[in-house]
């Protein structure tokens, strides 16, 4: 299982790409593999502020429907416009060209007590 070094993780299989003030936010490895094929994300929650834990979206496979949380609080500045017309990008590229949100930490602090890969790949 691909688990990237350079992100934060949390208990709910999303991830957190942090780069000075602003994140990138997308989902794992292992919940894109668990969910199966992607087929619609929704996400309409541009331009609000969110808190820890919050759901920022849904992610819909042929299985079923999943809630994505927010890893840390922040501002929701972008979502991937790729997801429109490609959701399935998430099960090819779930840490690259899979991501979901980018937004503007509200308390950097707060990503102290996400998890590192070595972590996360502990709990899974």
């Amino acid at each position: 299982m691909n688990l990237p070094e350079n992100l934060l993780y949390t208990k709910d299989h999303e991830w957190i790409r942090i780069e000075g003030d602003t994140g990138y936010v997308g989902i794992t490895d292992f919940a894109q593999g668990e969910l199966g094929d992607i087929v619609f994300v929704e996400i309409e929650t541009m331009g609000e502020t969110l808190a820890k834990e919050e759901v920022f979206g849904t992610i819909e496979a042929v299985k079923t429907v999943s809630d994505m949380f927010m890893p840390v609080g922040g501002e929701i500045l972008e979502v991937n416009p790729a997801l429109e017309e490609s959701p399935d990008i998430v099960n090819k590229d779930p840490y690259g060209k899979g991501w979901m949100i980018k937004i503007r930490l509200t308390d950097p602090s707060e990503a102290e007590n996400l998890m590192k890969a070595e972590d996360y790949k502990a709990i899974l």
